[in-house]
């Protein structure tokens, strides 16, 4: 496996690649793998003939208070099981070299950003499909992986490939979750026991949903009110908020069918925020 701190390195590689023919996916991360990241890259390694893997915290993407100082960091683990994965490259650029001295260009995407995540965490879209457009431009890959746990993420990336013809395939991998339900997430390193059992609410929330809609309950003023009557019954818990949505468009729904999301944010005891999503025509999350 080749490292590259260097975009140029990065994007001369990638040139190569291109002139022998070779096709490349790109599996875009901020670090700390866990088995979902994996999971990512085996699906990205199916598609293409060479994996890249990014390794880059965003700064533009964390607000003001946002954990991007004491975001986990491990470099050799996470080489080390990239390596494992039969990861061609680990793209592990510096701040300097992803946003030099005068930068000041973003890409927003307006509409599918305004709300959710994007009303929670002004900002945050642009600097995620800012960096998402420049790893593109880097790495030249064929095809990008990305988890669906960050739904609103992948339909905004999915918006701006399309809307930009970028010329990347989006492949979307479902949500990997622990044997008890909860979403893979870096940021579960956070929480303590108490903690981890208390993040167990979302997955749980989710399982209530899909079995109330499946028994007939199709309004979702009902639905989100019994979900958050479940979310807050474990300790610590606040909500960011708890949506029913087209999974298409993101628009909230006032009757929820086979095209439904929910999706959530919950921040337990003030400082640790995750987020969940699943469709309510599932049997099971």
């Amino acid at each position: 496996m080749i490292v590259f701190n260097s975009s140029s390195e990065m994007t001369d590689w990638a040139k190569g690649q291109a002139r022998l023919g070779r096709k490349i996916a790109l599996v875009p991360t901020m670090g700390f793998f866990h088995r979902g990241h994996l999971e990512l890259m085996q699906t990205a390694g199916r598609h293409a003939d060479e994996v890249v893997v990014s390794l880059f915290v965003n700064p533009i993407q964390f607000g003001v208070n946002e954990d991007l100082d004491s975001y986990p960091r491990d470099f050799q683990r996470d080489a080390d099981l990239a390596q494992q994965e039969g990861v061609s490259v680990l793209f592990a650029p510096d701040v300097d070299d992803m946003y030099p001295e005068g930068f000041q260009t973003t890409v927003s995407v307006s509409s599918l950003s305004r709300h959710l995540c994007g009303a929670d965490r002004p900002g945050h879209f642009n600097g995620v499909t800012t960096v998402v457009s420049k790893l593109f431009n880097i790495v030249r890959p064929d095809y990008a992986v990305f988890g669906q746990k960050d739904f609103q993420q992948l339909a905004v990336i999915q918006r701006m490939v399309k809307d930009l013809n970028m010329g990347v395939e989006i492949v979307a991998h479902p949500i990997v979750r622990e044997k008890d339900g909860l979403a893979m997430s870096s940021r579960n390193t956070y929480l303590k026991p108490e903690q981890r059992k208390t993040a167990l609410s979302l997955s749980r929330a989710i399982a209530m949903a899909q079995s109330l809609f499946n028994d007939g309950e199709g309004q979702t003023t009902v639905l989100k009110r019994e979900v958050e009557k479940e979310i807050l019954s474990f300790p610590g818990t606040s909500i960011d908020y708890v949506e029913f949505v087209n999974q298409n468009t993101l628009e909230p729904m006032s009757i929820a069918d086979n095209r439904t999301l929910l999706v959530m944010a919950v921040t337990i005891d003030n400082h640790i925020r995750l987020i969940d999503n699943g469709q309510l025509a599932l049997i099971s999350c």
